[in-house]
């Protein structure tokens, strides 16, 4: 009978397990799915480590540009089309900049899916994860890549006070739930920072798997 009552607890406890992991990648999906559908990023991979080649300041005038360009829309497709629309101009901005210091490096633009770790903009985070972006190969396209987000522009922070601008904020609690935003707000909440690192636990664990 005391084999029997342990064998009942084990699979109890199997069940339960199953049960928690399960929840676990419900509730990571749909988050994660939410947050994912509300950003378009931008993804630039530099020619090479050399110091030369990280100083070229490629990301900015883009950057700029897509700000200009982007500047009426009200939610991720808006931007993507318009990405989708000027990446030639794209291209062409970013080969000037490259001439202008006198490298000839090649560049490549395009719309898609790319994979991106934890990052920090100000107050806000965005957990790891597979976004859409806007893919910049620079040349060789061996260095550091660098991340940010074209929309809403969360990029274009304060460094003086590390705040993401209000109206970029808005755009994003606009497309979230309460929840959702939190889980990439700055907070003291014990019981939202253990969501985001679930979030993040099971995010990096995907990308480290593909």
């Amino acid at each position: 009978m005391k084999k029997l009552k342990i064998g009942r607890i084990f699979v109890i406890l199997i069940l339960l397990s199953l049960f928690i992991l399960i929840s676990a990648i419900s509730y990571v999906d749909a988050v994660s799915n939410n947050i994912a559908d509300s950003v378009f990023r931008l993804h630039v991979i530099a020619n090479s480590d050399s110091k030369e080649d990280q100083e070229l300041k490629v990301r900015d005038e883009l950057l700029s540009y897509m700000n200009i360009i982007s500047k009426d829309s009200t939610n991720k497709q808006e931007a993507m089309q318009i990405a989708n629309e000027h990446k030639e101009e794209f291209i062409q901005i970013a080969e000037k900049v490259i001439k202008e210091n006198g490298y000839n490096y090649t560049v490549n633009v395009q719309v898609g899916k790319a994979d991106f770790p934890t990052k920090y903009y100000g107050d806000i985070t965005l957990p790891a994860g597979t976004y859409d972006a806007l893919k910049v190969q620079i040349g060789e396209a061996k260095g550091q890549n660098w991340w940010c987000v074209m929309f809403p522009p969360l990029c274009f922070v304060d460094v003086s006070t590390g705040i993401v601008p209000d109206n970029s904020k808005q755009e994003l609690k606009q497309s979230l739930d309460n929840e959702e935003y939190d889980l990439i707000s700055k907070t003291d909440n014990n019981e939202i920072s253990f969501k985001f690192k679930i979030v993040e636990l099971f995010q990096n664990w995907r990308l480290g798997n593909k």
